[in-house]
């Protein structure tokens, strides 16, 4: 269920933070934000729960989503994340409030949870967007929070919402054909847009296909970079960064989900950068 890191660069191997980080999705795609952390913050330990058995969450009620989501907040919790994102943009809109403000006080005061999406918006208004376009899964623009967070910032802003219901399961399915033609299908919806940002942790994989049909001057909006620095942020607001105080022995990454663990691990080891030895398969349920 864990594969040591050995073939970190040997100046990281001199520091590091004892300390987990966990990180929750729907299924595969926020690998696409885990990927960015290890990268730019290697030095830590991360947990990943990947709920792949009730994806996609986007065509899920509210309900089923605050209930998947508490799960797997206990189930990281249980695991001994101190800090927790919810990489899944649809269970951000829908749980992350409840999380934080009812869920966390009572069960888990000393656990900080992210979510994804106001990481993004202040990014999407960069350089004088004017027209913001989100591609999100329905419940994600059933929510409409990334409408409500952009007008926070600029109550004029142009937000043009559209979900793509199909693209998810066909990223799942490793059916890039099927996703492209999802894609194009919808594109003519957010002509004009200066920004587009990805609602979904799935949608990055597909950033060369949306480059190609959106053109260069849209600014694609991918999660994962902002994320990566709100959580870096937050590790150095809190004084959890790597002091250079500790002895590093190798980065500890587990990997569980609730179904298709082999289909994860393979497209694990296709996108990280380092090897995925296991992935475990648990039972959401029992949380």
């Amino acid at each position: 269920m864990s594969g040591r890191l050995n073939s970190l660069p040997l100046a990281l191997k001199t520091k590091a933070l004892k300390m987990k980080i966990g990180v929750f999705d729907s299924g595969l795609g926020g690998l696409v934000i885990t990927k960015a952390f290890i990268e730019s913050m290697p030095q830590y330990d991360y947990l990943y729960y990947g709920d792949s058995r009730h994806l996609p969450y986007g065509e899920k009620t509210s309900g089923r989503i605050l209930s998947y989501t508490l799960a797997a907040m206990r189930r990281l919790i249980a695991r001994d994340c101190k800090i927790i994102i919810i990489a899944c943009n649809t269970a951000t809109s829908i749980a992350l409030r409840y999380v934080q403000q009812r869920f966390l006080p009572l069960e888990a005061p000393d656990v900080k949870v992210l979510g994804v999406v106001i990481p993004t918006v202040e990014v999407a208004i960069e350089n004088g967007a004017r027209r913001v376009g989100v591609a999100a899964t329905t419940a994600t623009v059933r929510s409409h929070i990334y409408q409500t967070e952009l007008h926070k910032l600029n109550p004029g802003l142009a937000v043009t919402e559209i979900a793509v219901p199909g693209l998810v399961p066909a990223i799942e399915d490793n059916d890039f054909s099927r996703a492209e033609a999802v894609v194009r299908a919808c594109a003519p919806g957010f002509a004009n847009c200066d920004s587009l940002i990805l609602g979904c942790t799935h949608y990055p994989l597909l950033r060369s296909t949306l480059r190609q049909i959106m053109g260069e001057k849209v600014n694609l909006v991918n999660p994962a970079y902002e994320t990566a620095r709100e959580l870096k942020s937050l590790l150095e607001r809190n004084g959890l960064n790597n002091d250079g105080k500790q002895n590093y022995e190798g980065a500890m990454h587990e990997f569980y989900v609730s179904d298709a663990a082999n289909k994860f691990k393979n497209f694990a080891n296709s996108i990280l950068p380092y090897g995925v030895d296991t992935t475990q398969l648990i039972h959401i349920e029992d949380y």
